[in-house]
């Protein structure tokens, strides 16, 4: 009688296709058009992945245009009254960031595949 083979001992291969690498998109800086062409030749994209990473860096891009911008003007402007109110550009630039640290959250490209999340603790009957 042959011994079934240990279904964790199996080791499978997943083939890596060869992907097809787009060109950025025009309207991006210099700077951002060299980020997302480093990152699309270091990881593998899947469409949707590569539509966010477009996003991750118009939004970078905003963010960059609003830090320029309010070194310009100064973070602070009057109104008609000479009163300092916070330029509308600090807001963009606090919302790039926010969008742009979450897009990258999504695109999760420093994680390493790690071992299934563990069940959360059962809890205790009395």
């Amino acid at each position: 009688m042959v011994a079934a083979p240990s279904p964790h001992l199996a080791v499978t291969y997943t083939r890596r296709r060869r992907q097809r690498v787009p060109s950025p998109p025009d309207h991006l800086r210099e700077e951002t058009v060299r980020w997302w062409r480093q990152v699309v030749h270091s990881y593998f994209l899947e469409p949707h992945h590569l539509r966010l990473l477009t996003l991750a860096a118009e939004s970078r891009d905003r963010l960059t245009e609003a830090r320029e911008r309010i070194a310009a003007d100064g973070a602070y402007l009057p109104d008609r009254f000479g009163i300092l109110h916070a330029h509308p550009a600090v807001a963009v630039e606090r919302d790039c960031r926010i969008a742009f640290a979450r897009l990258l959250r999504e695109l999760d490209l420093d994680a390493e595949p790690g071992p299934a999340p563990a069940r959360p603790p059962q809890i205790e009957r009395r």
